[in-house]
């Protein structure tokens, strides 16, 4: 089935010229056609169309998500925000008063890359030892890839890819062009530099192998 995703501007990959009404055509779990939202609609007149609002860029990339899903503790909402807060347990110590169990870290990960796809994340960086959080993370549909260095800014692994970067190519995953995988996020902004500025909690789409993994309610 072929489905057309547009918005406002789309942003193919990093160094590309931002295309106002721009759109990609999906088949299956490939893109088909980038371009004009008018030139691919008239090209494929029976397309599904999924109108987006801000714009649509490749999916993101997190490095360091072994820290983020091996050595944080998501609390489980609302069942244990009263006990332990809502915000993520870090430390050593904190972890082993918690008890740590396999399964408890796998529940902890489910949360963490739902977290991550809400944010437009489509691949993680990292070294991943509790099967569990490995089987978390390749269940969620997340693309898992090597260890990769941090990037020049430096800085402890976010949850928002973008934190600290100059650019949002910098944290780009690929690029949206035809026979590409389709994967790809959708944010609530008017251009790169008011993504930069509000950061990837304005995603309100993630799209990865042509499934849409997440869309904000």
């Amino acid at each position: 089935m072929l489905t057309l995703h547009t918005a406002g501007l789309l942003l193919a990959g990093p160094g590309s010229t931002p295309l106002a009404g721009g759109a990609v055509l999906v088949e299956g779990d490939r893109i088909v056609r980038t371009g004009p939202f008018e030139e691919l609609a008239a090209a494929a007149p029976h397309a599904r169309v999924r109108r987006w609002p801000g714009m649509l860029t490749p999916g993101l990339l997190v490095r360091g998500a072994d820290e983020l899903l091996e050595r944080t503790y998501y609390p489980d909402d609302p069942y244990e925000i009263a006990e332990l807060g809502a915000a993520p347990i870090t430390g050593a110590a904190a972890l082993d008063a918690l008890g740590m169990t396999g399964a408890r870290w796998g529940n902890s990960a489910r949360r963490g890359t739902q977290k991550l796809l809400a944010r437009g994340v489509v691949a993680v960086a990292g070294r991943f030892t509790v099967p569990s959080v490995r089987t978390a993370v390749v269940r969620s549909g997340l693309t898992v890839l090597a260890p990769l260095p941090p990037l020049p800014c430096g800085g402890a692994p976010s949850l928002d890819p973008l934190a600290g970067t100059a650019d949002p190519g910098e944290a780009f995953h690929g690029v949206l062009e035809a026979g590409a995988a389709a994967r790809f996020a959708v944010f609530a902004v008017a251009g790169p530099a008011e993504l930069l500025e509000r950061g990837a909690t304005t995603c309100v789409a993630t799209v990865i192998g042509g499934r849409l993994l997440h869309r904000r309610r």
